[in-house]
């Protein structure tokens, strides 16, 4: 898993925007670095429903929100964006499981 874009700024308690891609190639945009009352965490890319309400679009499991908060919190304190150009991140092992249809 790479963090592969990273923008910084400063709206509200969203601290960074980030774009995530697995080692399969998928990218995923619109992940948020958020600073919360027990510290920094990433939050899942969300859509406005008709009800005006946010509902996340993609859904993980904890211990890959871990593995993402604490990219994020790499890259986010990193000023060189952690050893490569645009907060690109070494590759980091995930559990992988096989997914069944």
């Amino acid at each position: 898993m790479f963090i592969v874009r990273m923008k910084k700024g400063n709206w509200g308690k969203i601290k960074a925007f980030l774009d995530v891609q697995t080692s399969e190639g998928f990218t995923m945009k619109g992940f948020k670095l958020i600073e919360g009352v027990k510290g920094m965490f990433v939050g899942s890319p969300s859509q406005k429903g008709k009800d005006d309400e946010y509902r996340d679009t993609i859904w993980a499991e904890r211990e890959l929100k871990d593995t993402l908060t604490e990219l994020g919190n790499k890259v986010y304190s990193s000023d060189d964006g952690v050893k490569c150009q645009d907060n690109y991140v070494e590759p980091v092992e995930v559990k992988k499981e096989t997914i069944s249809f």
